[in-house]
């Protein structure tokens, strides 16, 4: 494949594993340098920027609260010193817990929905004006079945990553005469490794047979997050697109 991304910088989110791991070597391998973020798995973000360099790009690692302001302003002054801006945003962090209603707490709601939705907006906020003046850019969100089917135990997932959707459609709305698209990534159950605080097996996917089998990979999120930051993907904007083996159809 060409390395499309040549000379153009992207920011991904929760960036230290998995899907967003992925992303960032997908991004990589089409020429684009990565900043590498985390809030606290600075070793593992380290193993991303390695991967990140054997895909021929540069990477720094940046370790910043995306639902703090002050520290998103850091991160992105960070980026301009580092590769003089950002071209490419994908917002995917996000933290995935099952609970009954009636035992999550406002906390609980409070950070779930920071990080989805909160975290989304101060990232996206923080790299427009870099993009302005770059002459264009992609924000890319990831998203998550739940947030269009439903599903139970799970009301601050499923309001954040449905937040992301509309979130997405509002931004591409308001940056297309900017040359910014905004596209919400939608996955599926994907076989990832999960932190001991996530459902290790969510009920709700027990409850919905897939077409496709096995489970999804994170390169394939990956590839579509590539494709949606390329040139090739000019005309797409506001889209949810899902990527689920056929488990839910919208």
């Amino acid at each position: 494949m060409s390395r499309e991304l040549e000379g153009k910088v992207a920011l991904v989110t929760g960036a230290a594993r998995n899907i967003g791991r992925a992303i960032c070597v997908a991004l990589a391998e089409a020429g684009a340098n990565i900043v590498v973020n985390v809030k606290n798995s600075v070793d593992l973000a380290q193993e991303t920027a390695k991967l990140v360099d054997a895909a021929g790009a540069r990477a720094i690692v940046v370790a910043a609260d995306v639902t703090d302001e002050a520290s998103v302003t850091k991160m992105l002054a960070t980026a301009k010193d580092a590769f003089g801006g950002v071209d490419i945003l994908v917002n995917n962090a996000a933290v995935r817990k099952e609970a009954p209603f009636d035992s999550i707490t406002f906390a609980e709601w409070q950070q779930v929905l920071g990080i989805m939705l909160n975290g989304a907006f101060l990232c996206t906020k923080a790299c427009v004006p870099s993009m302005k003046a770059r002459g264009g850019g992609r924000v890319i969100n990831i998203g998550g079945l739940t947030g269009h089917s439903g599903a139970k135990q799970r009301v601050h997932v499923v309001t954040g990553k449905a937040g992301l959707a509309g979130f997405t459609k509002a931004i591409a709305q308001d940056l297309a005469a900017d040359g910014i698209t905004a596209n919400c990534v939608v996955p599926g159950m994907i076989d990832t490794e999960r932190g001991a605080d996530a459902p290790q097996a969510p009920k709700h996917h027990a409850e919905r047979p897939r077409l496709i089998e096995p489970l999804g990979r994170p390169s394939e999120i990956a590839a579509l997050v590539r494709h949606l930051a390329g040139p090739q993907s000019r005309y797409i904007t506001g889209q949810s697109i899902h990527i689920n083996g056929g488990v839910f159809m919208p």
